[in-house]
């Protein structure tokens, strides 16, 4: 019908919706009567809705399919619905595109802000924690058992993983795998929980650099790509990009070229939020290695926050169609608001759930975290040095390294953590499963 169509056009292109009179001022050539039934009949095919009563009435156009991959309680701006327009048309209307260079290339840190400044002032106020004033990387530290669940089922969740937050928990704290579950799975959430005790128990070590990028992607990929040459290393092959016509740089020496380029602009960045957001952008984007180029890109996001003890950004409730969509924005058109405006939402709801937990937290132990090395240390080494009598091993390394006032609490808490230890805290000593269970047949 193309009356009908002239009016769904019309009110497609007014943002604010219109009303049955502004309608009638578009298209004075069909009666009042005319419309009002149009109108009526639009809404039952659940093509327009109303919003307001009697001269308040306004009449928008739904778009399903946009709105269920973002649902309304998630905020987006104009400038979002327009990248979402876009994305939302089938592959073969949207314009293959490859590499920008000029996309990394114009963003000047300290000058470009993808973030504004009052957004950045949001976040601040939404991450602040009791830690704010301690050493790099104490929040982190005293929230990692939760910490390890959360995101490490978020961000696997976002790659298609099954596994529930509650198989989840039972996998990290007792290394139960869940029934039914493939192998990959699993696999894909341990691997989570190495990549970010990776970055929480070695905060003097990991930075924004080339080495821990490369062994967080090894983290997050061991026992996953068809060729483990590719674990931690730049990605030797052209990619494609699943339902999307965006193709990244092929050649080995262009993402080399480009990859130090964005690390350099990235360690110079001051905001931890912008920092963070800038990896979220620029690391997919860039497709550094051949698979779990966002995994990455979410677990070193952190890394930034983890440094100023703000609340992490755990990705909890972000939809999988969601973040698909606002990467494709990044993907094919360089616009990075779709995903912005994800980014403040996620966080804000990652911090909602921490701050609540935030009072029931214990403080941490000043004693452990002053010889939290020495512990680590001696732990590892007890267990792999399994004909050394433990208590004699473990008396011998205290006095060694350790003041007398302090020798007898912390020879305690070397004992107290080498009776706790199991499966799931192995990563945390560098031990592996065959080395925890040749000790215990002792």
């Amino acid at each position: 019908m193309p009356i009908q169509q002239d009016f769904l056009k019309s009110i497609q292109s007014a943002r604010q919706g219109l009303s049955l009179s502004e309608l009638l001022g578009m298209h004075p050539e069909v009666s009042r009567r005319t419309a009002q039934r149009l109108v009526a009949a639009m809404i039952d095919e659940h093509l327009i809705r109303a919003t307001g009563i009697a001269r308040a009435r306004r009449y928008f156009l739904i778009e399903p399919e946009i709105e269920s991959r973002f649902p309304t309680y998630i905020p987006l701006s104009a400038d979002s619905r327009d990248v979402l327009a876009y994305i939302d048309q089938p592959l073969p209307a949207r314009k293959p595109i490859g590499y920008q260079t000029e996309f990394l290339n114009v963003y000047q840190p300290g000058k470009t802000w993808y973030l504004s400044s009052s957004i950045r002032r949001q976040l601040h106020a939404m991450g602040k924690t009791a830690n704010a004033e301690q050493p790099a990387g104490t929040h982190g530290r005293a929230i990692l058992n939760r910490l390890l669940i959360d995101l490490s089922w978020a961000s696997s969740h976002l790659e298609g993983n099954t596994y529930s937050r509650l198989d989840t928990r039972e996998l990290i704290e007792q290394g139960r795998v869940a029934e039914g579950k493939a192998t990959m799975e699993t696999q894909m959430i341990l691997n989570h929980k190495s990549a970010i005790e990776l970055l929480v128990e070695n905060m003097n070590q990991v930075g924004i650099n080339r080495y821990t990028l490369m062994n967080l992607h090894s983290a997050l990929s061991e026992n996953l790509l068809p060729n483990p040459a590719d674990e931690g290393r730049i990605r030797q092959h052209a990619v494609d990009i699943g339902k999307s016509v965006y193709q990244p740089l092929a050649t080995p020496q262009q993402i080399e070229a480009v990859l130090e380029l964005l690390l350099d602009k990235a360690n110079v960045i001051s905001d931890p939020f912008e920092q963070s957001f800038f990896l979220m952008v620029h690391l997919p984007y860039l497709q550094p290695f051949a698979d779990i180029n966002k995994r990455t890109s979410r677990i070193l996001a952190n890394l930034p926050l983890f440094r100023e003890n703000l609340c992490p950004l755990t990705f909890l409730g972000v939809p999988v169609e969601a973040y698909s969509s606002a990467m494709l924005g990044v993907y094919e058109m360089t616009r990075i608001e779709l995903l912005r405006d994800l980014y403040v939402w996620a966080y804000e709801r990652s911090t909602q759930e921490y701050l609540a937990i935030q009072q029931t937290l214990a403080e941490p132990d000043p004693l452990r975290l002053a010889w939290r090395e020495l512990i680590k240390q001696t732990i590892h080494d007890v267990v792999l040095n399994r004909e050394a009598n433990p208590m004699g091993f473990i008396s011998k390394v205290v006095k060694a390294s350790v003041p007398p006032e302090a020798q007898q609490p912390v020879q305690e808490l070397i004992i107290d953590e080498l009776r706790r230890l199991h499966e799931g805290v192995l990563a945390r000593y560098g031990l592996k499963p065959s080395d925890y269970l040749a000790w215990r047949q002792l």
